[in-house]
């Protein structure tokens, strides 16, 4: 007999990216893919954005933990899926905690994706063929 987890569930994406989210109360590591968050994605800049989020959460988001399944797109699309993802399953918590992040824009899904190979260019989306010099 399995025992039910209660959780949230939410799905982020960004580019190629797609990010499932599940929030779970108490206490816990933060995983992403079987892989403790800070080891998945290393570096200052990911670090900052995440502590940022979370003061913005205030002293709600020491009571959940995360974790996340991700796949597609690169490193820093998945971290900007897991955060649209981690945003939308805080927001079903609180409608306060929502407000807070809608104001500061991270409910938003950044819709831009790659652009795509065009016929006829000679290489990548916007290069023109060269033109003949004489």
């Amino acid at each position: 007999m399995t025992k039910k987890q209660n959780y949230i569930y939410a799905v982020g994406r960004r580019k190629s990216a797609s990010a499932r989210t599940r929030l779970f109360k108490g206490k816990g590591e933060n995983v992403v893919n079987e892989i403790s968050f800070s080891s998945y994605f290393p570096g200052k800049i990911f670090e900052t954005r995440l502590e940022r989020f979370l003061k913005l959460i205030g002293p709600d988001a020491s009571k959940y933990y995360f974790t996340f399944k991700v796949d597609g797109g690169g490193k820093s699309s998945q971290f900007e899926a897991c955060l649209l993802g981690l945003a939308r399953a805080f927001s079903q918590v609180s409608e306060d905690i929502k407000l807070r992040l809608k104001k500061e824009g991270f409910l938003t899904r950044d819709a831009r994706i790659r652009e795509r190979r065009k016929i006829g260019t000679g290489g990548k989306a916007r290069r023109k063929k060269q033109s003949p010099k004489r």
